[in-house]
């Protein structure tokens, strides 16, 4: 009942969404031949997979901020980070994230597609889509480089200097045992944003004239099913008090002997 995890509650349902709008749709096409996609439902994809995501990075930053708050001013971490500061936090990353998969979805509307319409990925997705319109894409490719630089530029800025001024704070702990439990539960948080935004560079820090190949539904796999399994095995298996409650759930259902 801690703030972190809290935010690790709302993480694990934004990859549970992330899974859910791109995993069954490609299983089910494999498994009934259907390779087709209405327009609708294509847009649909694109909209929510965006918003889910863009939560994700800002449910991260977050998250960086609350280690900050938690290691480097623990005197008013309950004030600085009370359920009503946790709660407006999740909020305005959702509207952030609401306003960024709207920009995206409504100027992806606005373009014309005359054929072949084959999207080369297995979930619709922005750089997949753009080769595909006989509009100019000049402008939507624009907005995706202006939304990918704040999103996977600037927040992991901010992440990396809260985590600068962590360092300096755990270097300060005397207690070997302290250090190292504030170090593993920083270090958990620093591989998933790692992931995270490494496959956002990827896909969407790029040329245009960059073709799509089978490596971005490599990333796209890595992204959709990986990340997202990676995180509570990363989060959890590497915390201690998790650690403790599952030993202690398994002990107690041990039968009496």
């Amino acid at each position: 009942h801690i703030p972190m995890y809290f935010f690790l509650g709302v993480l694990s349902v934004l990859d549970v969404g992330c899974i859910t709008v791109t995993v069954p749709p490609m299983l089910d096409r494999l498994l009934s031949h259907r390779r087709t996609i209405p327009y609708e439902a294509c847009l649909s994809q694109l909209f929510f997979f965006h918003l889910l995501a863009g939560m994700d990075c800002y449910v991260l930053t977050a998250m960086a901020y609350d280690r900050f708050l938690a290691i480097c001013r623990p005197l008013t971490y309950s004030t600085r980070m009370s359920k009503g500061v946790q709660r407006t936090l999740v909020a305005i990353s959702g509207t952030c994230a609401l306003t960024n998969a709207l920009m995206h979805t409504i100027s992806l509307s606005t373009l014309n597609f005359c054929g072949p319409n084959e999207v080369n990925h297995f979930y619709c997705d922005l750089p997949q889509l753009f080769p595909l319109s006989c509009s100019s894409t000049q402008s939507n490719e624009l907005l995706l480089f202006v939304a990918g630089f704040i999103m996977s530029g600037t927040f992991p800025v901010l992440i990396i200097i809260s985590y600068i001024h962590v360092a300096a704070a755990v270097l300060r702990i005397r207690s070997v045992e302290g250090r190292k439990k504030a170090f593993s539960t920083c270090g958990s948080h620093l591989t998933v944003v790692c992931l995270f935004h490494g496959t956002a560079l990827f896909n969407y820090m790029r040329l245009s004239s960059v073709e799509a190949s089978d490596k971005d539904k490599g990333v796209g796999v890595f992204n959709t099913v990986i990340n997202p399994m990676l995180n509570p095995l990363i989060y959890s298996l590497r915390n201690p008090d998790v650690q403790g409650v599952l030993w202690r759930m398994l002990v107690r259902k041990r039968p009496m002997t």
